[in-house]
């Protein structure tokens, strides 16, 4: 077995929702704990949010993981064509949603959490937490 720096880059997965402020920020997180070797988590949106909701940090503070240094990021066609997954966390407003320049995508329609009570957005962050494993599972199965 080798050990230190992989010559291989790592494969990304990429999660995605309008404002990059919640949802996606929160499966970034998630997926960075639980990611198989050789993985690693972006998230970004199509109009990034000024600051990460408050309410998703504290959240995923809760379990453990801080989010409070993750920044809202516009995604980019290298972000796109560099994933090796690709998930809308859900889209509101068609016209603005990063899944439609995407192909391949796994959708999972998850409510946005901004403008929720704190209860529901710890539902919210459940949800992402419990469908981030299934996919880490999956990617570890793929490559093991």
């Amino acid at each position: 077995m080798k050990f230190g720096k992989s010559s291989q880059a790592e494969k990304t997965v990429l999660f995605v929702c309008v404002e990059n402020a919640g949802r996606s920020q929160i499966a970034e997180g998630f997926f960075n704990k639980y990611a198989p070797g050789g993985y690693t988590a972006i998230s970004a949106g199509t109009r990034p949010a000024a600051e990460i909701n408050p309410l998703a940090v504290q959240v995923m503070k809760e379990v453990g993981i801080d989010i409070s240094h993750q920044k809202s990021k516009i995604i980019t066609e290298d972000m796109i064509r560099g994933s090796a997954r690709a998930v809308n966390m859900g889209c509101i407003d068609q016209s603005e949603c990063p899944m439609l320049f995407i192909n391949d995508v796994i959708d999972w329609g998850i409510e946005d959490p901004k403008g929720k009570p704190i209860e529901k957005v710890r539902k919210i962050r459940d949800e992402i937490e419990r469908r981030v494993k299934v996919i880490a599972e999956t990617l570890q199965s793929a490559s093991g």
